[in-house]
C-alpha cells in the first residue's frame, strides 16, 4: 500500500471515528434527559431532618427523587428552599448519584439540581450512558428544559461506529 493511499485511508478512518467523539465532547443532545421544572417533585428516603436556621431539609438513606419521568437516586439529598420559603431553590445530592430519564442515565459522586433553571450539574467520576454509547468525565452540566449539555474534565468516550 503506497503512502498516498494509506494516508487517505487513515484520514477517512480518523474522520469517520472522530465525528461522534467531537460531537460528544462539545454540546451533547441528551434526548431523554429532559424535565419540566413546573411538575411536582416527589422525594422518598429512610429519614428526613429540617433545619429552620438554614432554610433547608436533608433526606438520608436510599433517597429517590422524581419529577415527571426523571429520577435521581442518592445516599443523601439536601434541599434548599427559596428565600421566601415558597418552593425549592435547589437539591444537592451526594453518595452514589444516579440521574435517569428515558434511555439516558448519568452517574456521579455529587449532583446539584437548580429547580428554576432546570439545570443539573454532576461532578466527580461522571459516566453518561446513551444506548450502547458511554462517555465519562469529571463534570456534566445538563439543561433539562432543552435536553442539551456539556461534559468536561478528561473526557473519554466509547461508542459503536454507525450507531448509538
Amino acid at each position: 500500500m503506497g503512502f498516498p493511499r494509506m494516508f487517505r485511508l487513515a484520514a477517512l478512518l480518523a474522520l469517520v471515528l472522530a465525528t461522534p467523539i467531537f460531537a460528544q465532547q462539545g454540546n451533547i443532545d441528551f434526548g431523554g434527559l429532559r424535565a419540566d421544572p413546573k411538575l411536582p417533585v416527589e422525594v422518598t428516603a429512610d429519614s428526613f431532618a429540617v433545619d429552620q436556621a438554614t432554610n433547608s431539609a436533608t433526606f438520608s438513606g436510599e433517597v429517590r427523587i422524581s419529577q415527571g419521568d426523571m429520577v435521581i437516586t442518592a445516599g443523601e439529598v439536601t434541599i434548599e428552599y427559596a428565600e421566601d420559603g415558597k418552593g425549592i431553590k435547589q437539591l444537592i445530592a451526594s453518595g452514589g448519584v444516579l440521574l435517569k430519564a428515558g434511555n439516558d442515565a448519568a452517574q456521579a459522586q455529587t449532583a446539584t439540581y437548580l429547580i428554576d433553571t432546570a439545570q443539573v450539574t454532576l461532578t466527580g467520576d461522571v459516566i453518561l450512558t446513551q444506548g450502547s454509547a458511554a462517555i465519562s468525565g469529571q463534570t456534566l452540566v445538563v439543561n433539562l428544559s432543552d435536553g442539551t449539555g456539556r461534559i468536561e474534565g478528561r473526557v473519554t468516550t466509547t461508542f459503536l461506529p454507525g450507531g448509538n
